[in-house]
């Protein structure tokens, strides 16, 4: 396996570190691959811009950052605008299609889901985050399905077992032929 990168953005109070986080320990722990995470996010702890990359390798991982991410996850029009904008042509640009306009003039491959308003149906709206992680493993190769699942369990509160994983399934099952990607 080559360099993959992912980045996730958005703004605070949308779990975007903690999917991060998910993601980094799904890769080094359970897909036994090296990782590191990078994060930053605005001094408001809820509202402010916030972003967690991931950057996983076979090998040992000798620079954190990122280069060109494979992947990005974007939770926020202000996140688009910083980093969606500029992707790559061969990036994937994953969005929150209630809470991102994608520029349809921008080359990279993007798809939608409406996570934030399937977490609503579930009742819990913080729960987006783990909709877009399941919609992740289908979309993508960064972390096999079975890894994310068990670093999601493994890093939720507990008795929020049930409700993460009718999540992830989710997002997983998510067609994405639903939505008017771009």
């Amino acid at each position: 396996m080559k360099r993959k990168e992912i980045r996730i953005s958005g703004f605070g109070g949308q779990g975007i570190v903690l999917s991060g986080y998910i993601v980094g320990k799904a890769a080094s722990i359970y897909d036994k691959k090296s990782a590191s995470l990078t994060q930053s996010y605005g001094p408001e702890s809820r509202g402010g811009s916030c972003r967690a990359e991931v950057v996983i390798d076979d090998a040992i991982i000798e620079y954190p950052y990122l280069v060109t991410p494979q992947v990005q996850i974007i939770l926020s029009q202000d996140a688009y605008n910083q980093y969606g904008k500029n992707a790559a042509p061969d990036t994937l640009v994953i969005v929150d299609s209630d809470l991102v306009k994608v520029d349809s003039s921008q080359k990279a491959k993007h798809l939608s889901i409406p996570a934030r308003r399937m977490a609503e149906e579930l009742g819990r709206p913080v729960v987006a985050n783990i909709i877009m992680l399941g919609f992740l493993a289908a979309t993508s190769d960064i972390v096999s399905y079975e890894a994310l699942k068990d670093s999601i369990l493994n890093s939720i509160p507990k008795g929020t077992e049930d409700l993460n994983m009718k999540a992830f399934e989710f997002g997983y099952n998510y067609d994405v032929e639903h939505e008017d990607n771009a």
